[in-house]
């Protein structure tokens, strides 16, 4: 008889409680919580209904899916990997180590994508570039007006789990997912939205990241280069043949970069180029326009 077997009888309540003190014992901030939220992701319901289902019996399968992941925060592993899964926007993703965890200020990026569009009275066709989990193209699809999505990835492993994303969500546009680097798989067309959460973390940077990025996150989706900024100046550079005239593109920045990428989109011929902070103050978003015609 296996242990999930053995312990299928158990309560929420009682295999929470266990979790909670190994992750005290862990010096773990908030063990209690933290250990809540694991089980409700594991369970696929929000924390607060895990509590209401406290007294209840955990089916086994819940049991062996949960003490793996009680391992895996155990060891090190960040919260969204331990527990399969990341919120974004409206959307509730599946993420593992193929992908970047998807983080809060990204959000803004989507949010001034659809403001912008809005605003202009332009949908059209958007191109996600380096999708990863597809966090990105996917909120677009489903919270936007756009008549397709384009999303690449250098990836096989990330596009692979950014489909797996595509059919867990109600997209109102159809997404195509394409392999290869930055721009080249739009394979000369144009498109009205060209938007990027590249790497721009630098090298030397990169080994001075927590560990709990360091050694668990793809430095692949993290690191652009000595300097932090060969995907943004590739994007800016290509992008230029990709973007429709009178087109958006919108990038993620480091902050510490924002005023060389602005320099840099200016240089090279982008119009209303602008920097826009994230929600914590930081110079985070880079925006601009192709001219017309």
């Amino acid at each position: 008889m296996t242990a999930a077997v053995r312990r299928s009888a158990d309560s929420v309540a009682s295999l929470v409680v266990e979790a909670a003190a190994r992750f005290a014992a862990a010096g773990f901030r908030e063990p209690k919580r933290g250990a809540w939220r694991l089980w409700g992701a594991v369970a696929g319901v929000p924390a607060g209904q895990a509590w209401l289902e406290a007294g209840r019996a955990a089916p086994a399968d819940l049991v062996a899916r949960f003490e793996r992941a009680v391992a895996d925060r155990l060891s090190g592993m960040p919260f969204a990997y331990a527990a399969g899964t990341a919120a974004f926007r409206t959307l509730e993703l599946a993420v593992d180590r193929r992908v970047l965890i998807p983080r809060p200020e990204t959000e803004g990026l989507v949010e001034r994508v659809l403001a912008r569009a809005r605003e202009r009275g332009r949908w059209g066709v958007a191109a996600d570039i380096g999708t990863g989990s597809g966090c990105i193209a996917l909120s677009l699809a489903v919270e936007g007006r756009f008549s397709r999505i384009v999303a690449t990835d250098l990836s096989a492993d990330a596009l692979d789990v950014a489909r797996e994303n595509a059919a867990r969500v109600r997209a109102r546009a159809p997404v195509e997912f394409r392999q290869g680097d930055l721009v080249s798989p739009l394979q000369g067309e144009t498109v009205d939205v060209l938007v990027s959460n590249p790497p721009y973390v630098s090298a030397e940077e990169w080994d001075r990241l927590e560990p709990g990025v360091r050694e668990w996150e793809p430095r692949a989706a993290l690191v652009g280069g000595n300097d932090g900024l060969r995907h943004t100046e590739a994007l800016l550079r290509a992008g230029r043949a990709s973007v429709a005239p009178g087109g958006l593109i919108a990038i993620e920045i480091d902050s510490r970069r924002a005023a060389a990428a602005l320099a840099l989109a200016r240089a090279l011929g982008w119009e209303e180029a602008r920097l826009e902070e994230d929600l914590f103050g930081r110079l985070r978003f880079l925006l601009a326009t192709r001219e017309d015609g």
